[in-house]
């Protein structure tokens, strides 16, 4: 599509299903940081990435350790891994361009979520949210598990624990959603409580702390792109955008810094909120005033200027955009099947979504073409109208180009290599050794039709040696002959008599 003749008063956000992708019953979704690769985990345990530009499968990870359900799927900072969670309590680390599994760990909850270090190009630790325990950093070399805090009594033991925290006796308790932050030197964790912490993974103590209104349990918690806007989703049917004020990196040094600025307060709780204030801040809120539906998998687009939240109501597959602002700018309804999985494209404006068949639906945009106003001269006609053409109009070599010299330079050569930096990726460092696409490898058929030919000849000796009169002629003094010519011999018996000699053992084996 040519991007100057599109009409910009439309909107940049997905309007219509323009494709569906199948395969088994795929259950979560994640886009590679270029979002030329799309990785589905399906409900049989196996791994499938998508060529997004061609829309067909370019390799499959296929786990014969794993059966259960796969719950998330994420990749690397440059795409040469993915980490696989699964409903078996697994985390499988597989390498994209071999399709070989690296490490595989298995933890003591299952992993609703896992999210590897977004700082390394080889990642080894990932943050996993288990499905009735705190937030763990696995260390998936070593296999090292360390819980993350939850709340505020887990750092200051003198205090006495709070009634409404169920994690402190080992109890189970809601989910607790926990993302890093762009450079993965912080954790920020959303417990049952409604609060938001930033955690210092590496020393295990809480630095901050945000109370979210209404004190329900958050469910979801999502950093843009940038890493300037954190997005939660909770339980009280919200969602709500708050503004990062650290630094995108050195977020660690900058909130050490704030502590200190700090220490007059007595009060731990009190302190690590007056923090928290100058870390995070409420920027919007988003829900729907009428129905009150809960929401499901809400994120940012590529460049953080819309919020998308699909409906958790079962039946129905709709999908609400807002812009930053606020506004509710579109209701994308789907087919009859409750979306379990949403993500936008990190470039474009596509949004894909799961729904709960195990089917992927792409919503792109419905463009319309308005070429009159891009071009003044263009002219729209009504109805065909008679047209007469100048005389060398569709002369291969107009006389009016014959005049003109080429300014061309046929001599230079075309550089085809290099790549043109992509104003989206401005706030990212580039890498040479990013992995865009994965190398088409075609499968052999070379062994499938040597066993069809091994099978044909096989059928073809059978018959020779049970119905063929000439091997019962050739039994000597009454004796079965069990070493009939090969099929190759047969059919040069027929322009030439050949000999019978007595085959070889790997013959006798063969006929066998």
């Amino acid at each position: 599509m040519n991007a100057s003749i599109i009409d910009p008063l439309q909107g940049d956000f997905p309007e219509v299903i323009e494709e569906y992708l199948e395969h088994g019953v795929m259950k979560c979704i994640a886009f590679n940081r270029r979002g030329t690769l799309l990785a589905a985990g399906c409900s049989d345990g196996n791994c499938v990435i998508w060529d997004f530009e061609t829309r067909g499968i370019a390799k499959e990870l296929r786990d014969k350790d794993c059966v259960a359900a796969i719950t998330s799927v994420c990749w690397s900072k440059y795409g040469h891994r993915i980490l696989v969670s699964a409903a078996d309590k697994s985390l499988t680390l597989w390498d994209v361009v071999s399709g070989e599994k690296i490490t595989r760990t298995i933890l003591q909850q299952t992993p609703l979520q896992a999210r590897l270090h977004p700082g390394s190009s080889t990642p080894s630790l990932c943050l996993a949210c288990p499905l009735s325990s705190a937030p763990i950093i696995v260390d998936l070399n070593a296999g090292s598990t360390t819980v993350l805090p939850v709340s505020i009594p887990d750092v200051n033991p003198g205090l006495a624990p709070s009634s409404r925290n169920k994690i402190s006796d080992g109890t189970p308790f809601s989910p607790t959603a926990a993302c890093f932050n762009k450079y993965g030197d912080l954790v920020y964790a959303g417990n049952s409580k409604g609060e938001i912490l930033l955690i210092d993974y590496k020393s295990v103590q809480v630095r901050a702390m945000v109370p979210v209104s209404g004190g329900s349990v958050i469910k979801n918690i999502v950093f843009s792109r940038n890493g300037q806007y954190l997005l939660t989703n909770s339980n009280d049917r919200t969602i709500r955008i708050y503004e990062n004020l650290l630094p995108s990196k050195d977020g660690l040094k900058a909130l050490g810094d704030l502590n200190v600025t700090q220490d007059g307060i007595d009060d731990s709780v009190e302190k690590l909120k007056a923090v928290g204030s100058k870390c995070l801040t409420l920027f919007r809120e988003f829900q729907d005033a009428i129905t009150k539906m809960h929401w499901k998998a809400p994120c940012f687009s590529g460049d953080g200027e819309w919020v998308i939240g699909g409906s958790a109501s079962k039946g129905e597959h709709k999908i609400y955009i807002w812009d930053r602002a606020g506004h509710l700018v579109k209701i994308l309804e789907g087919p009859k099947e409750a979306l379990i999985d949403l993500v936008w494209h990190p470039v474009h404006p596509i949004v894909v979504s799961v729904s709960l068949t195990g089917l992927v639906y792409i919503w792109a945009k419905d463009y319309t073409e308005n070429w009159s106003a891009f071009a003044p001269d263009f002219k729209e006609l009504e109805e065909n109208e008679e047209y007469v053409e100048r005389e060398d109009e569709f002369d291969l070599i107009p006389e009016t180009e014959k005049v003109k010299e080429s300014d061309v330079n046929e001599d230079d050569e075309v550089d085809i290599v290099t790549v043109e930096k992509d104003s989206a990726f401005s706030d990212s460092d580039m890498s040479q050794e990013e992995l865009c696409f994965l190398p088409a490898i075609p499968y052999p058929d070379v062994p499938e039709q040597q066993d069809k030919c091994i099978e044909s000849s096989s059928k073809l000796v059978d018959s020779n040696n049970s119905g063929s009169p000439i091997s019962e002629e050739g039994r000597p003094n009454g004796r079965a002959n069990n070493h009939a010519s090969s099929p190759l011999e047969e059919d040069a018996g027929a322009t030439r008599l050949k000999r019978k000699r007595k085959p070889s053992e790997k013959g006798m084996e063969f006929q066998a």
